[in-house]
């Protein structure tokens, strides 16, 4: 099969913008064949595009030989463009057709397909990802990248409106983060270097000449779980606030949960649609529960876990069946937080570190930060770290640090519970786990 250059030809309309009320208008239309259908005579194909989708009708009486002849060896998700007349049709979808004077095939899909992006032959979740460019064209994957998008521009907007700056900080790094063994290492030039776990020492130092930051940006985690909720790559939200405490930076995660919510509802009714999925919006203030409080409450339920224990995810589910909606876990024992989070004043051995969640599952983690660096040194060897390995870090506390607070959310997580979605492979585009590098 010959395939033809675009030429001078450019795309008029998208599908969703022809109507029956163009009756008659010649419109230039581009994109991937759905569906073909020949009913001997006629020839029907759904013309898929970023917008939806119209019908291309082929009457054998009405179009010229040339078009006919291209239209008989075309298949399902070759790539086109027509060029034809608008033509009100009350038995087609949306009550319209178009009549094609013209077809340029532009690509052509190797045959048989790997997959039905129609969803009619279900199939297993790697072979999906195995054809990932062939799979995001399916209607639940359009879905939920649409509103992944619609998720990423509500957070700009909010956090650009309450005064907070964006930033990029570096992905490659010379020690660790957070403390701790996952980290992935690469060798930069002579020397050995990782990707960062998270933006954590740089939003902290940036406080000092900006005071409010944010960061939307990739972060890596050399953590061997394979679940249905861990992946190696994720991105990161992430905030820093001077002058601030928890609970000040609670109230922004609340307030942008809130905002993420209603402008998920407002702008992605269809795609929730094509998902069969929905959700309220959260009633403000989030509910706070203390780590002595959730303890109690899976006590009650015959768990037993003994306080300065983290909570293991059997108990999350029980959790998220008491609070199956947003709320967050105040009160962490210290010692289950990074060096960061500060101590509380009365009692050292809780902290002010919180955990917001959604149902069972963790959406973002923060707290009020050490601004002190002398309690910041004695916490990196409380859990084992080298100040020496920080001194960069700790050499900002030099400069006025101010008391400051903030938070992390998982981007993919969210979007998970926002979606319905099971896996969280299948709300990244590419997803990276431990067994998993391609495409």
């Amino acid at each position: 099969m010959k395939i033809d250059d675009l030429g001078d030809w450019r795309r008029s309309h998208y599908s969703s913008d022809v109507t029956p009320e163009m009756d008659g208008e010649e419109v230039i239309l581009m994109g991937w064949i759905r569906e073909i259908r020949d009913l001997g005579g006629i020839r029907f194909i759904v013309l898929q595009d970023k917008l939806g989708n119209v019908q291309i009708t082929i009457p054998e009486s009405e179009v010229n030989e040339e078009t006919l002849s291209k239209s008989s060896s075309l298949h399902r998700q070759d790539c086109i463009a027509v060029r034809g007349l608008v033509r009100k049709m009350e038995k087609a979808p949306r009550g319209v057709e178009v009549i094609p004077k013209e077809i340029r095939i532009l690509g052509i899909a190797r045959q048989p397909l790997p997959l039905d992006i129609t969803g009619k032959t279900p199939a297993d979740i790697d072979v999906r990802l195995d054809v990932r460019v062939l799979d995001l064209r399916s209607d639940r994957s359009q879905a939920i990248f649409k509103i992944r998008h619609v998720v990423l521009e509500a957070t700009r907007e909010f956090l650009s409106g309450r005064g907070f700056l964006e930033v990029n900080t570096p992905k490659i790094i010379a020690s660790a983060t957070e403390g701790g063994a996952a980290l992935f290492p690469i060798v930069y030039f002579e020397r050995e270097a990782f990707l960062a776990q998270s933006p954590q020492l740089y939003k902290e130092e940036l406080i000092i000449d900006f005071e409010k930051v944010f960061e939307i940006g990739p972060a890596y985690r050399a953590e061997k779980s394979h679940t249905r909720r861990h992946i190696t790559e994720f991105l990161s939200i992430d905030i820093e606030e001077a002058f601030a405490t928890a609970e000040d930076v609670m109230k922004v995660a609340e307030e942008l949960m809130y905002h993420i919510c209603k402008t998920v509802r407002e702008r992605c009714r269809e795609e929730l649609r094509v998902l069969n999925h929905t959700f309220d919006l959260p009633r403000l203030p989030l509910r706070r529960l203390t780590y002595d409080e959730v303890i109690g409450e899976l006590r009650e339920r015959g768990m037993k876990i003994k306080w300065g224990e983290d909570i293991p995810t059997a108990a999350f589910r029980t959790l998220g069946e008491i609070h199956p909606y947003f709320y967050f876990i105040t009160d962490w024992p210290t010692k289950l937080k990074p060096f960061y989070i500060k101590p509380r004043d009365d009692d050292p051995r809780i902290s002010e570190g919180f955990d917001l969640m959604w149902s069972w599952i963790e959406i973002a983690s923060g707290g009020t930060r050490v601004h002190k660096k002398e309690l910041l040194i004695e916490r990196l060897k409380e859990q084992g770290l080298h100040p020496e390995s920080f001194k960069f870090h700790l050499q900002a506390f030099d400069y006025g640090m101010p008391p400051h607070a903030g938070w992390a959310i998982g981007l993919e997580r969210l979007v998970m519970m926002l979606t319905g979605i099971k896996n969280i492979r299948e709300v990244v585009l590419f997803p990276r786990d431990r067994f998993r590098l391609t495409p």
